[in-house]
């Protein structure tokens, strides 16, 4: 498979099962409805294990810009070829996103609430503080790249090469760091940790017609896109010092 294909398609599996996580857990008239953080915290690590099982082997399952860009800075990654990841990875968050909202239209328009509406597709704080927000994605997105940098073993020496995939089993600390993440660190923004998780699925909102969506609240999505970029950098860079 193509690697940036590879890319696409799991990072739609993932925000197709992290978002109908959300979905399921607060969208009135599921089967699912009160779900919790636990359900929902539990979804998005197993979210994150099928997309890697599907897209390891062939792109290295990076799925988040903040991963390429950490890889990239280490030099364990080729800067060639992460524009086209990151291209992949919002075009496959947004394809993801559609098709939940496509399963869910029904429970969508029974919600009465713009914020439960938007919820699926993005993060939202839970105390609207934006240093605050942003230190928080800083710190769960140095813990996300700062671990894989160790679980991982691709090494591109030029520009053109591929890493090797983790496979599942590769698969299962990277789920099980996201799960510890969105239990420890998921309180106070939703823990996007990851930029196009959460600008693709935001666009989508904002194109879709949803009944009494109400805003897709631009004025906050700066934060779930720097918050991972300063703290994929700072683990990049901590990485190395202690290399």
């Amino acid at each position: 498979m193509n690697p940036f294909i590879a890319e696409y398609i799991g990072t739609a599996i993932l925000i197709l099962l992290g978002s109908g996580v959300v979905a399921n857990a607060i969208l009135p008239g599921t089967k699912g409805n009160g779900g919790g953080l636990i359900a929902i915290t539990t979804g998005w690590a197993l979210a994150v294990f099928c997309g890697v099982v599907v897209a390891g082997p062939y792109s290295g399952a990076h799925l988040n810009p903040a991963v390429t860009l950490g890889l990239a800075l280490t030099g364990k990654f080729g800067w060639a070829l992460a524009p086209g990841y990151i291209f992949a990875q919002v075009a496959g968050a947004m394809t993801g996103s559609f098709v939940t909202w496509s399963m869910y239209r029904d429970h969508f328009d029974l919600a009465d609430s713009s914020g439960l509406k938007r919820a699926p597709f993005c993060t939202d704080p839970a105390i609207r503080n934006f240093s605050t927000s942003v230190i928080s994605e800083v710190v769960g997105t140095f813990v996300l790249v700062f671990v894989i940098l160790y679980i991982t073993g691709a090494n591109l020496e030029g520009e053109t090469k591929v890493p090797i995939g983790l496979g599942s089993v590769g698969a299962i600390p990277v789920a099980f760091l996201v799960w510890v993440i969105g239990l420890s660190l998921g309180g106070t923004t939703g823990y996007a940790i990851n930029p196009a998780r959460d600008f693709g699925p935001r666009l989508v909102h904002q194109l879709l017609p949803i009944k009494g969506k109400g805003s897709s609240d631009w004025g906050y999505s700066w934060v779930p896109i720097l918050g991972p970029i300063v703290g994929a950098s700072i683990a990049a860079g901590v990485y190395l010092m202690l290399g």
